[in-house]
């Protein structure tokens, strides 16, 4: 269980990193989590970047472009083959 909280907290930090709409404080806990459940649910890239787009544009009211989302996918992805991978 440990491991899966350590897990989540690097996905926390590359998406507080990422800060789409340039928000500098955060502000972004429910899409956080919101996306790490997506993440816990897909395995693709693609659908993992439509998804993280439609949550934001659903709290935001704003289209992050696909391109930016598809590169997040990627990071958080990565991560979590590599936690998969390490058992």
């Amino acid at each position: 269980m440990r491991k899966e909280l350590q897990i989540n907290l690097q996905y926390v930090d590359v998406l507080n990193e990422w800060d789409p709409f340039q928000l500098t404080h955060g502000g972004y806990e429910t899409e956080i989590a919101d996306t790490i459940q997506a993440i816990h649910e897909l395995d693709d890239y693609d659908k993992l970047a439509k998804k993280i787009q439609s949550i934001y544009e659903f709290s935001f009211e704003k289209v992050i472009p696909i391109e930016k989302c598809l590169k997040v996918a990627k990071e958080l992805l990565s991560i979590k083959a590599n936690d998969s991978c390490s058992i």
